[in-house]
C-alpha cells in the first residue's frame, strides 16, 4: 500500500466509537454543562436496590463541586444537589430541618455500590439512604450513611434539557 492510500484509506479501525450521551450513561472524563457552566465529570456512583437502579455524577468545576442525579422512574428524572453539612445520626429521623424549611421523609432504603473515577472509594461498599423532600415540594435533601459517616446533600429538580452532555476523549 502506498504513501497517499495509507493517508486516504477508509480503515474504520481507526476511529473509536463514541457512544451518544444521555443523562444514563454519563461517563467519567465528558464534560456536562449546567446553569452556563462547564463541569468536568471526575466521578460517578451507581446505585441498586434490588432490581431498581440510579447514578450519582460528581461534576467539577474549579473549586465548585456539585452532584447530578438521574434515574429512570415512568420518567427520566434529575437533580442537581451540592454537599451541605447537616448533623444527623442513625437512625434517620422523620423530618429534618435546613436553612428554615422542613423537610419530610420522603423514601428510605439500602443500596450495593459501583462507584468510578473519584468515587472509586465506595466501590462494592453498601450505603443506607434515606429521601425528603420540603414542604413546598420544591428542595429535595438527601442523607448517605457510609458506616459512621453520614453525608448530606440538597438540591432541587431539573428537567433534560437544562443539561448539554460532550462526551470525553475517550
Amino acid at each position: 500500500m502506498g504513501f497517499f492510500s495509507k493517508l486516504f484509506s477508509k480503515n474504520e479501525q481507526q476511529k473509536p466509537e463514541v457512544e451518544e450521551r444521555h443523562a444514563l450513561n454519563i461517563q467519567v472524563g465528558d464534560i456536562v454543562t449546567y446553569d452556563l457552566v462547564d463541569y468536568e465529570v471526575v466521578g460517578k456512583i451507581t446505585y441498586r436496590d434490588g432490581s431498581y437502579e440510579w447514578f450519582s455524577y460528581q461534576l467539577l468545576e474549579g473549586n465548585s463541586t456539585k452532584w447530578l442525579a438521574a434515574e429512570m422512574d415512568d420518567e427520566l428524572e434529575l437533580g442537581v444537589y451540592e454537599t451541605i453539612k447537616l448533623p444527623v445520626s442513625m437512625p434517620f429521623p422523620k423530618e429534618l430541618t435546613h436553612d428554615g424549611k422542613t423537610f419530610h421523609k420522603d423514601e428510605e432504603g439500602e443500596a450495593r455500590v459501583t462507584g468510578e473515577g473519584r468515587s472509586s472509594n465506595v466501590n462494592g461498599r453498601t450505603a443506607r439512604y434515606a429521601e425528603y423532600v420540603s414542604e413546598d415540594e420544591e428542595m429535595y435533601l438527601s442523607l448517605e450513611s457510609w458506616g459512621s459517616e453520614i453525608e448530606a446533600s440538597i438540591g432541587c429538580d431539573i428537567e433534560p434539557f437544562e443539561i448539554k452532555i460532550i462526551a470525553g476523549s475517550k
